[in-house]
Formats: structure tokens, sequence, C-alpha cells
């Protein structure tokens, strides 16, 4: 069984066509969706509409609960509450009452059992979807905020946008990094993919090439309120 991990859209419709593209190349079983799906990218609507169309398992991510209620103080730095509100604001005008109401429902946990092997999904831990747990923290940081909700084999995270891949005490940690804004220099789509087959389990990042310019022309054709974000898709950093 192969199975793949896709996360942190952000509205980028374009790279998640060519992530999608790859996964079918690669023959893979299920797909399962961590959230974060429409905030801060030029196509909201047919990002969502993808995703639905996959008929798959979704959680939501902290960009979800966005789109639902607004940014709240505190949740961001104060210096750019306003202007990611105008974004959510342009965000939830592209969408139908029905699309926020699908966010609003996501749930923010799976647990799961696929050929013999137990997997827990969340966006950012499984207590909360705005906590960020970075790749260099130690394995105890790791196990107390990321694996100890319940006791599985696989681990898989999203929020950070920083894909890798740790074994801590015969456990896998996978976090998948982003479809739509990576933020780790590569200008490339991330997503994981974990096979099992027989007593084998194999893990890996997955990075996949899109049209970067044709999304920067996007947002400056729509009149993004945040045009900063062509920078974000550029350089694959925030």
């Amino acid at each position: 069984m192969k199975i793949a991990f896709i996360s942190d859209i952000h509205g980028n419709a374009v790279a998640l066509d060519s992530v999608l593209k790859d996964i079918e190349r690669k023959e893979v079983d299920e797909i399962y969706v961590l959230g974060d799906i429409c905030y801060r990218g030029p196509e909201p609507k047919r990002s969502l509409q993808l995703v639905q169309g996959l008929n798959t398992n979704v959680i939501k991510g902290n960009a979800d609960e966005w789109v639902v209620r607004g940014i709240q103080k505190g949740e961001v730095p104060d210096s750019v509450l306003e202007m990611m509100n105008n974004e959510r604001d342009w965000i939830a005008s592209h969408l139908e009452k029905d699309d926020i109401d699908y966010l609003h429902e996501l749930p923010t946990e799976l647990h799961f059992e696929a050929a013999g092997l137990s997997i827990n999904v969340f966006h950012a831990t499984p207590d909360s979807l705005f906590e960020v747990v970075l790749p260099g923290e130690s394995d105890e940081v790791l196990k107390t905020n990321l694996m100890s909700s319940t006791d599985s084999d696989v681990y898989v995270y999203a929020h950070i946008h920083k894909p890798y891949i740790r074994t801590i005490n015969g456990k896998i940690l996978i976090n998948i990094g982003s479809v739509g804004l990576p933020f780790d220099g590569m200008k490339k789509s991330s997503y994981a993919i974990v096979e099992i087959e027989d007593n084998r389990v194999s893990t890996s990042i997955e990075r996949v090439e899109y049209n970067v310019e044709r999304v920067v022309k996007q947002y400056e054709q729509l009149k993004y309120p945040n045009q900063n974000m062509i920078n974000v898709i550029r350089n694959a950093r925030i």
C-alpha cells in the first residue's frame, strides 16, 4: 500500500495540479490532506474543489480556521494582523457559504491503520492548530509535543512548511512540508509518501516542480491584497 500526504496548499492550485499529477504517476493508493487549503493564494476556490474532488480524508489547518472566522489578535504579530485579515476577507469573498461551512466542519486529527501500521495525522500538533514545532527540536520536545496523544507507528504533521523525517524510539515522525508555499528555499512543492509492503515500511519526501511565474502573474492580475506573497513564492521563504 502506498499513501500520499499533502498539505498547506494555500490557494496555489497550479502547484496542487502538479502534485496530483505526480501522485497519479506514482500509483498511490490513498491520499490524505492535512489542511490549509485556501488561504493566501490566488485560487482558493479551485484549490478547494480539487481537494474535494479527491473524495478522501481531510483535516483542518490553522489557515482553514482563519478563513472561517478571521485572524485574532495574538495569533500573528500585530504589525501584520490588518493585512492578513484583508487577505482573509479577499479569500472568503471568492468562496461560497457552503465552502466556508465545509472548512468549519473539518476534523482536526485522524488516527487510522493501514496494512497493519498505525498512523496519527494532524496539522500542527494533536492539541493545537497553531503551535509551531520545528525540525531542529530535540527528540524529547518532538515526543512531548507531537507523539504523546496516541501510541502510533507513524506520526504525520504539516504547518511549518519545512519537510523532514525523523525516527525516534522506533517511531517515524514526518513533516510533509507544503504544496503551495514551501519555506525551505526550494521552489518546489513538497509532500510525503509512506509505502507499506509485507514487513517493509519506506517513507519519502517528494519535491515537484510547478510554474512559479504563472502563480506570480495570478497574484498580480487578480490584485491580491498582499503583493509580498510574490516574493514568498519566488524565494520559497517567508
